[in-house]
């Protein structure tokens, strides 16, 4: 098999019943490597020097432990497809996101440390927080595939560190709003590839009211260097991305000043659908949800679900805007 056909490493192995320990220890240092199970005793990642170095220490770690293991390069010709085992991978991370940002959710609605006497609550948090970038640190770093749920934990995690740090102000918008959306014409929009609810919204929104004739790129979720005549968005360290408590689309429509209650009103099942923190608790939420998941179930392609997505946004904006006529 030429040695570019070889997408992954599988692990396979054999561990003696006893002591049970040990079976748990191999466990856990697979789950630390991001490796995923696609059989029983069958661990795969994606194929690279470091990982096939990872997979060599826990296959030395069990022989050692007197079982048997193998370390082979694989491609699926038949049964899984690439893209499934891609899925296995953005599922776990995607697990482990929700998570943390169900921790930083937590740690948000402690009691701000500003008045006297509050030194312990401060140091609960500060311990507290320095998990949670700990543990989203190492889930990045096994994030092979860009699951969802990256933005949203990191922006949680970032706005809770500004809170402390008292380094980030809210943003205000001012009189040169205007100005700025004139600075936008012309872009060309780089997101992740496989766009779900807040980057449909985010790309139906800059269409519609920054600029009508933007074009828009998808990308891999990893090294990607924007061109000369591109912003990011929804993107790690994007131009437009979560800030704190805020999903993308909230921060574009704050960034551009665009004071429409319709748009506010679907940038707030977009918070909820993406944040999962029933922060607004809309009623029109659930149902645009399933036809979100139905968009991105139905349809690959990232233009596709584009198009459809925005017919949504584009008659939920006018129910929205009659609404309150």
């Amino acid at each position: 098999m030429p040695e570019s056909d070889a997408r992954w490493l599988l692990l396979i192995h054999q561990i003696p019943p006893k002591p049970d320990y040990f079976r748990v220890k191999i466990w856990r240092r697979l789950q630390r490597l991001g490796a995923v199970a696609i059989k029983n005793s069958v661990y795969v990642l994606p194929k690279s020097d470091q990982t096939q170095e990872d997979f060599q220490w826990v296959l030395r770690e069990i022989v050692e432990g007197r079982g048997d293991a193998s370390l082979c390069e694989a491609r699926f010709v038949d049964g899984l497809a690439d893209e499934e085992v891609e899925a296995l991978f953005q599922t776990a991370r995607s697990t482990e996101y929700g998570e943390i940002a169900e921790a930083a959710h937590r740690l948000r609605k402690l009691p701000s440390p500003k008045e006297r006497g509050a030194a312990g609550r401060r140091k609960q948090i500060e311990i507290e927080l320095t998990k949670l970038k700990r543990r989203l640190a190492e889930v990045v770093a096994i994030d092979f595939f860009g699951a969802e749920g990256r933005e949203t934990a990191d922006g949680l995690v970032a706005g809770i560190e500004a809170r402390m740090n008292k380094k980030r102000p809210e943003k205000q918008v001012d009189a040169s709003a205007t100005m700025f959306v004139d600075e936008l014409q012309g872009k060309t929009w780089v997101t992740r590839k496989g766009i779900y609810v807040d980057r449909m919204a985010s790309a139906w929104f800059i269409r519609r009211f920054v600029d009508p004739e933007a074009g828009f790129k998808f990308v891999p979720p990893k090294g990607y260097k924007p061109l000369p005549g591109e912003l990011c968005f929804d993107m790690f360290e994007a131009e437009f991305t979560h800030e704190g408590d805020r999903c993308t689309l909230e921060v574009l429509i704050d960034r551009v000043g665009r004071r429409d209650p319709a748009v506010s009103r679907i940038a707030e099942i977009v918070h909820d659908i993406d944040l999962k923190d029933t922060k607004f608790g809309r009623q029109e939420t659930s149902g645009i949800e399933q036809v979100i998941a139905g968009i991105a179930m139905a349809h690959k392609d990232d233009e596709i679900r584009l198009t459809r997505a925005s017919a949504v946004f584009d008659d939920l904006y006018e129910y929205f805007k009659r609404k309150a006529d």
